[in-house]
């Protein structure tokens, strides 16, 4: 029997504009592609970066094209739109028929897409939950509202109805500025921030290798606002000049863009301990730590990072919910690896 979720292989087209055409990329690909995709689907892709032109990425639908262009556009394979339960266990903190509070591990994609089908959290949500979903968008499945990167921990909530996602999805879109929203997470971070506590305010916008994000000037097209509040909590391997090899950090986001705390930690000087994006430049800092810190930190291979408090207003009560959550088992091991330090011998 053919298995629905086997993923088939996208289509990619090499396309010449020709002499005669001109204008917006999006629209020139859809008159090109008549009757493959959309317009807006279209758009859509060339945002996920599915479109070079002569070679160089390119996520910008309003791009003019020139005559003799070489555009190469790669369309993902036609697929199942709803994917399927799986008996997926799941820590489950709370769980009414309005919603589901949960502590999604490490290493978990939230929801299917390209190259994760299979194993997710929604995969997940749908065997568990069953019938209690009911329709969200006129589908049964789970309503997600926020997401965590694959490779980070923490509290998710996430909506079994319509009505419970539209105010849950407010609420996250006002970043609690008029209500009792908070979202905050623990970072393992290399160095120690000069200030202990502060504000990073710099707008967030798509890096050229079409995954990763980057800080954007204000006036940059694709820049959008993107604010962090830290405050150091510990210090590791301290010096008498203040400086620090390593610290823990707690975040609380004012704004919920994608790779927010690892890029803006990053950005004042700080990656995560095991960031494979953000913070490879500074694997070598490694060879500082006492030889039992330096192996665990060796053996880390993800973000330090772990959405460990989460508060919300329940959609239908109007009760504040408060949680917490402790970091998994490899994240607990690197912080008391790190704290060993301040009694490790010289």
């Amino acid at each position: 029997m053919n298995d629905p979720f086997k993923e088939a292989e996208a289509t990619r087209k090499v396309l010449t504009v020709p002499q005669d055409a001109s204008g917006r990329i999006d629209a020139w690909l859809a008159a090109t592609l008549a009757g493959d995709h959309s317009r807006s689907r279209i758009k859509t892709l060339i945002e996920e970066g599915a479109a070079l032109v002569n070679g160089e990425p390119m996520s910008e639908p309003k791009r003019k094209v020139r005559p003799g262009d070489v555009v190469e556009f790669t369309m993902p394979a036609p697929r199942d739109p709803e994917p399927r339960g799986e008996a997926i266990p799941l820590d489950v903190l709370h769980e009414d028929d309005d919603l589901i509070v949960l502590v999604k591990p490490a290493g978990m994609v939230v929801h299917p897409a390209a190259g994760n089908w299979t194993g997710t959290l929604v995969n997940a949500l749908i065997h568990h939950c069953g019938a209690s979903l009911s329709g969200i968008g006129g589908v049964r499945r789970p309503g997600i509202v926020h997401r965590l990167d694959k490779e980070t921990s923490g509290v998710m909530v996430v909506a079994k109805n319509d009505a419970a996602h539209r105010h849950l999805s407010e609420q996250f879109a006002d970043h609690g500025r008029t209500g009792p929203l908070e979202r905050a997470y623990q970072a393992v971070v290399w160095g120690r921030p000069r200030q202990l506590r502060g504000v990073i305010d710099a707008p967030l916008g798509r890096s050229a290798d079409r995954v990763r994000r980057a800080v954007k000037h204000e006036d940059a097209e694709d820049a959008r606002e993107a604010i962090t509040h830290y405050e150091v909590v510990e210090r590791y391997g301290e010096a008498s000049d203040g400086t620090a090899l390593a610290a823990l950090v707690e975040c609380r986001l004012e704004t919920g863009r994608t790779h927010q705390i690892r890029v803006h930690m990053a950005h004042i000087g700080h990656p995560l301990i095991g960031d494979p994006e953000y913070g490879a430049a500074f694997r070598t800092k490694a060879n500082r730590l006492p030889e039992a810190a330096r192996a665990v930190v060796n053996g880390f291979r993800r973000q330090a990072l772990h959405a460990f408090l989460l508060q919300f207003e329940h959609p239908s009560t109007g009760e504040t919910l408060h949680f917490e959550t402790p970091p998994p088992k490899d994240m607990a091991r690197l912080i008391e690896a790190l704290r060993a330090m301040e009694t490790a011998d010289p």
